[in-house]
């Protein structure tokens, strides 16, 4: 199937504008997910609201936002109020600005996008201007209304694609100050500076997505699988004892297994997954 565009506007580089269509470059879709069952009957179970106080259901047209005060009151919010105030989007990409490639802290990366042309002619204007971000090692900060927000985006392009990641706002990016404190300034000694230097550089290599995989999702098919075929139900291994060592005592440790593999990291294998059938993706 066709990947369908989560939404399609035009890029604007100054007076430069071309068609694009943004499409998820993450995607959840293919988890294991569960229903909700009643025990009993084995029926779907349905979520209601019911009234805090009363306990009984509230309809959905008596439903509506409210926002709570300190007194404990609430004001409320009607849907229409809300749909006022939402920016009205032009489908406009509009890039403010160019900055260095690497210009911008990750911990601002939200959700990335595939950004992609929409036709033959549109491919052209969007491949110049992917060149020339390659070219000068930039990358492009453009604003957006997306999914009824106004939004920024950091646009690069990457291999051949052209990837536009969402950004954080700055007052939804936490401090880290106010959750870590400084790392303290100690001393260590030469031997204890040598070790971790050895142990980091016997595990020195590059990132390949493919050798790494979601064991709590591998383990849920397993299960799930099991269950289908009447077999026993898999049960998590034992975590063996951990001595507690000093910290010279675990660098000289690790730098004994790192020698014992050769100077090199052991190379993970991606665990083949065994999917149920498609019928049973969605337990029910």
């Amino acid at each position: 199937m066709a990947a369908r565009a989560s939404w399609k506007g035009h890029l604007k580089v100054g007076n430069l504008a071309c068609a694009v269509g943004l499409y998820t470059a993450v995607s959840s879709s293919d988890r294991l997910s569960f229903n909700i069952i009643n025990r009993r009957t084995r029926h779907r179970v349905e979520r209601q609201f019911v009234d805090s106080e009363t306990g009984k259901p509230v309809e959905r047209d008596d439903q509506v936002k409210g926002y709570r005060m300190e007194s404990g009151d609430y004001i409320l919010i009607e849907g229409d109020e809300i749909a006022e105030i939402m920016p009205e989007s032009d489908k406009v990409m509009d890039v403010k600005g160019f900055i260095p490639f690497d210009g911008i802290d990750k911990l601002y990366f939200d959700r990335p996008y595939y950004l992609a042309p929409v036709d033959e002619h549109d491919a052209e204007a969007l491949a110049l201007i992917a060149r020339g971000m390659q070219d000068g090692k930039v990358a492009a900060l453009a604003e957006a209304v997306l999914f009824r927000r106004n939004r920024t985006l950091l646009i690069r392009a990457h291999d051949n694609h052209i990837i536009a990641t969402m950004l954080n706002f700055d007052y939804e990016v936490r401090s880290a100050s106010s959750t870590f404190k400084d790392i303290p300034d100690i001393k260590f000694d030469k031997e204890m500076l040598e070790l971790a230097g050895h142990i980091i550089g016997t595990k020195m290599g590059s990132f390949d997505p493919s050798g790494y995989h979601d064991r709590y999702e591998a383990a849920l098919v397993e299960l799930v699988k099991a269950k289908i075929e009447g077999r026993a139900t898999p049960k998590r291994k034992p975590e063996p004892e951990r001595k507690v060592v000093d910290l010279m005592e675990a660098l000289r440790q690790s730098a004994k297994m790192g020698a014992k593999t050769g100077g090199k990291a052991p190379a993970k294998k991606p665990a083949a997954r065994k999917t149920p059938d498609r019928t049973s993706r969605k337990a029910s």
